[in-house]
């Protein structure tokens, strides 16, 4: 009965939602990956600012990924009325700015230059984590959630590559399709961080890129805090509460033989993320 009260209330928003899109903001960051490396634990710490706004229903809309088709105005109906936003500015005398966190952008292959085109301005925040956790974290949270039914982790990144096979391509031709084993069972792939911030650079900018190493955020998560506000030219009003969210129960550890084959396995892309973080990845260090 509550799901399906909130199921209606969420409806009955985007509908209101999309009949005012054109007085709504458009977000001016977005947190776009990478999947199990702290993301919402950055959009909570960061939703406790005065000047960020967050989305109006949830933190991911997964607009640029798989709900495109359904348009700008649906995308846009998500935000708060700008109203609010100069409100707000007069109040602080600063711009406020909206974002969203949906961190399968990151990782599908039309995410990209769709927001670059929708978006022009805007910047990105990607959060790394060391691969070899984030694969074995994300097994354990798509068994959670009913997308996964292979129990072994090992057994799934044995089956990775078969499942994947033809996944980009289809996307491509298809641009509005869904591909589930590219969403949900991208256990090493989306690991490979270096090949994933590629295209940014040249479609949003490296300068509007900040890239974070997620171990550092939750071991110094003030100064971590700190140069995202300096990123988005944000004042620091205020103090937030640091908490980790979404944190994952494993069934079983990694076998090490395992853990020391993958980590051999993510040395050249890891090598090759250095210069986006701008030091050595602390897995690494």
């Amino acid at each position: 009965m509550r799901a399906r009260l909130k199921r209606s209330v969420h409806a009955l928003s985007r509908t209101a939602g999309r009949l005012t899109a054109g007085s709504r903001v458009l977000p001016s960051f977005l947190i776009a990956g990478a999947q199990r490396s702290g993301t919402t634990s950055l959009y909570r710490a960061l939703a406790q600012h005065p000047l960020i706004l967050k989305p109006v229903l949830h933190k991911g809309i997964h607009y640029f990924d798989v709900a495109y088709d359904r348009g700008m105005p649906w995308y846009r109906a998500h935000f708060p009325l700008q109203a609010t936003a100069s409100r707000l500015a007069r109040r602080y005398g600063c711009r406020p700015q909206a974002f969203e966190s949906s961190p399968y952008y990151l990782f599908h292959p039309l995410a990209c230059p769709r927001i670059a085109w929708d978006l022009p301005g805007v910047k990105v925040i990607v959060l790394v984590r060391d691969p070899v956790e984030r694969a074995f974290s994300a097994h354990a949270h798509e068994l959670a959630r009913g997308f996964e039914n292979e129990t072994s982790f090992a057994r799934a990144v044995e089956l990775e590559e078969s499942r994947l096979a033809g996944a980009v391509e289809g996307l491509c031709a298809s641009p509005y399709s869904v591909n589930h084993a590219h969403r949900h069972h991208a256990y090493l792939a989306r690991g490979r961080y270096a090949e994933q911030l590629a295209p940014l650079e040249p479609l949003i900018g490296r300068d509007r890129v900040l890239v974070l190493d997620s171990g550092r955020f939750f071991t110094e998560p003030e100064t971590v805090y700190d140069r995202v506000l300096e990123f988005l030219g944000l004042p620091h009003i205020g103090d937030p509460v640091f908490e980790r969210h979404n944190p994952r129960p494993r069934p079983t550890p990694m076998p090490e033989p395992l853990r020391r084959e993958l980590t051999d396995r993510f040395e050249e892309s890891d090598a090759l993320l250095t210069p986006w973080l701008g030091t050595e990845p602390t897995w690494r260090r």
